[in-house]
């Protein structure tokens, strides 16, 4: 047990379980009122959440156990099965929710590709940089291959529609092309082509004008469109300095639409106010920077692609979540990570945690070694 344990980067692991112990309690926080009122079970979302976070911890234990480097033998067979649960949406097992297909319905088992795309991507693609690291400056072996592979996810998801997360599982592959030395103007010029493209697309879309729109002032639609980032707002101004207390949301009991997914930060800001806001995003802060070292120490290149392409989710979610919070940017339903409530999200996340502290392990193996020699 000695050996399965040394090296294990455990201010990672201090701060991921603080982290999910947060979101187990605001989920509750969040979530009481508004599951007494629809389903008249307060305890609802907190016991799926504690199921999910179970879950999760004992797959970050099993992760931390195997070998990193195994996922470059099945990462291919993993990409395909993405883009095949990805095409099951399109099909009667897609499952329509709000107006979006985005999971998939198999008898008791509902999932959402789009999260086991994410890493399934990521797996694959630190695979293939670590491949063509010697031509990746050439767009035609280098950027071409990457932007076929970013475009293909980015239809289907785009397709369910899903834009914001087609932009994130687009801005994670794209970190990683970044990272891996892909030429800065030809990653510069595709990436204000994809701006252009990304504004053409919400101009496409009439629901997603209005929260462009709704975005620039949300005050002009108090009723309808801003409702949610203007309570939002207001939750956050009455937190004050040290909040109004754990469970003493107001603005969360019928005024945020489900105050337990990606506005919870919301609650978080009105129960904790600024200090316990402050002290949260310094937790997130902490743990990007740590994913950061261990993707600058790993003991290769398929590593180093790895950590990174996981800290960029990480930091992605993490930055588009506060700033939609706290309306500065348009409205795109991203959750807050380890936070916000969402079983396939998080499980999958903690999947992430397991490689991050595989790879930090090895990495601490191999310096031990280095210095005994």
């Amino acid at each position: 047990m000695k050996n399965e344990t040394q090296g294990i980067d455990y201010a990672l692991l201090v701060v991921v379980m603080l982290l999910v112990f947060t979101g187990v309690m605001m989920v509750f926080s969040s979530s009481f009122y508004y599951a007494m009122a629809k389903w008249e079970n307060k305890y609802l979302f907190l016991e799926k959440h504690l199921v999910w976070a179970g879950a999760g911890v004992v797959a970050m234990i099993f992760f931390s156990l195997i070998d990193y480097k195994l996922y470059r033998k099945i990462a291919f067979i993993l990409f395909v099965l993405s883009f095949i649960f990805l095409g099951l949406l399109f099909t009667p097992l897609g499952k329509e929710v709000n107006g979006a297909v985005r999971w998939v319905d198999i008898g008791p088992l509902t999932f959402m590709p789009s999260e086991f795309a994410k890493m399934a991507a990521i797996l694959y693609m630190a695979g293939f940089l670590e491949n063509r690291q010697r031509k990746i400056h050439k767009f035609s072996s280098g950027l071409l291959p990457v932007l076929i592979i970013v475009g293909a996810y980015f239809v289907l998801i785009y397709k369910q529609p899903n834009l914001s997360n087609a932009i994130t599982i687009s801005g994670i592959l794209m970190a990683m092309a970044f990272v891996a030395g892909v030429n800065i103007f030809q990653l510069m010029t595709l990436g204000a082509a994809g701006g252009v493209g990304i504004y053409a697309a919400i101009l496409s879309s009439e629901w997603r004008a209005r929260r462009f729109l709704t975005f620039l002032d949300p005050f002009k639609d108090t009723f309808g469109d801003g409702w949610q980032v203007i309570q939002s707002l207001y939750a956050l101004g009455s937190g004050g300095l040290f909040g109004v207390g754990l469970g003493q949301s107001t603005l969360n009991k019928l005024y945020i639409p489900e105050p337990q997914n990606d506005f919870i930060f919301a609650t978080v800001g009105e129960e904790l106010g600024f200090v316990g806001s402050s002290l949260l995003i310094l937790l997130f802060l902490f743990l990007i920077y740590r994913c950061i070292r261990i993707a600058m120490n790993a003991p290769d290149q398929y590593g180093m692609f790895l950590a990174t392409g996981i800290t960029a989710m990480l930091a992605i979610h993490t930055i588009i979540n506060v700033a939609v919070v706290t309306s500065s940017m348009p409205v795109t339903g991203l959750q807050l990570p380890f936070i916000s409530y969402g079983g396939n999200f998080l499980l999958m996340l903690m999947i992430a945690m397991g490689i991050m502290l595989n790879i930090s392990k090895q990495s601490k193996s191999i310096q031990t070694k280095q210095r005994e020699s």
